[in-house]
């Protein structure tokens, strides 16, 4: 992969005819005492990177790729302002990279939480992608996009799909069970590189790669998000796949290797 541009809030990339970008929609503090052991033990070992030590800080990623020929593909949208302002800056981030809002014609969601979702709105209510065509779910998180009544007018748009599913020759649907119904990744095969955007597979990577099986409160089902989780990270590492997360610390993408009984994240930049 080679890298092409970077500022402050957007990181460009190249992989054989496809351009990649990693785009921040900002960041969240939430109560490290979410983070757990297998047995409920809270964990206290965490790297808070703010003042208080009873929070840990998750960056929100974006992610954007196109090749000549193909939709310009959205993986997941922020925020928008619906949650704290210190998230919600995905636009700013675009603009930081030159990417116009309206060339973006699918957003595909890794699921259904509103740090993921609500940027289909601008904080002033206004549709944030004039030019979206499609919006690509997994089957199973449907019913939660549905339950948001403020994004009633894209449900014409949606394209339910199952792990498995190809969206297009290069591009598969993975399913991640565990942190949210329909949780689903994408893999992109650009001929050169594998990427994985794992949405939620990892939401303290000060911690979670060197003890994966530390799971997260929010998690819907804490033992199969364990279990996916370890069951990838040993995947990403016997194939070399690059790893684009949600709340991976920016820019969001990078290698997997191995290290002790654990791994560590080797961000691209």
């Amino acid at each position: 992969m080679e890298f092409l541009s970077q500022s402050a809030n957007a990181l460009g990339c190249a992989s054989g005819s496809w351009r990649i970008w990693s785009l921040s929609d900002g960041y969240v503090d939430l109560p490290a005492e979410s983070l757990r052991y297998p047995n409920k033990k809270i964990c206290k070992q965490t790297e808070a990177p703010q003042r208080d030590d009873s929070l840990v800080r998750l960056s929100v990623n974006c992610f954007l790729f196109d090749r000549s020929g193909m939709d310009r593909v959205l993986i997941d949208c922020g925020a928008g302002g619906s949650w704290d302002p210190s998230m919600g800056h995905l636009m700013e981030a675009m603009a930081e990279a030159g990417i116009d809002r309206s060339s973006i014609t699918m957003i595909a969601f890794t699921h259904a939480h509103g740090d993921h979702i609500n940027g289909l709105l601008m904080p002033d209510g206004r549709r944030a992608f004039n030019g979206l065509r499609k919006i690509v779910i997994g089957q199973d998180a449907v019913e939660e996009f549905l339950a948001e009544p403020e994004l009633e007018q894209f449900r014409p748009l949606l394209a339910p799909i199952n792990g498995g599913d190809r969206l297009a020759d290069h591009l598969l649907a993975v399913a991640i069970p565990g942190h949210a119904r329909g949780h689903m990744g994408y893999l992109l095969n650009t001929d050169e590189d594998d990427i994985l955007f794992c949405g939620d597979l990892i939401h303290v990577p000060a911690a979670q790669f060197s003890c994966p099986e530390l799971t997260w409160a929010y998690d819907d089902d804490e033992g199969m998000a364990r279990a996916s989780r370890i069951t990838l990270l040993k995947d990403a590492v016997n194939t070399h796949t690059w790893l684009a997360g949600a709340h991976l610390g920016r820019p969001g993408i990078g290698r997997v290797a191995e290290e002790g009984q654990g791994y560590v994240f080797i961000p691209a930049a």
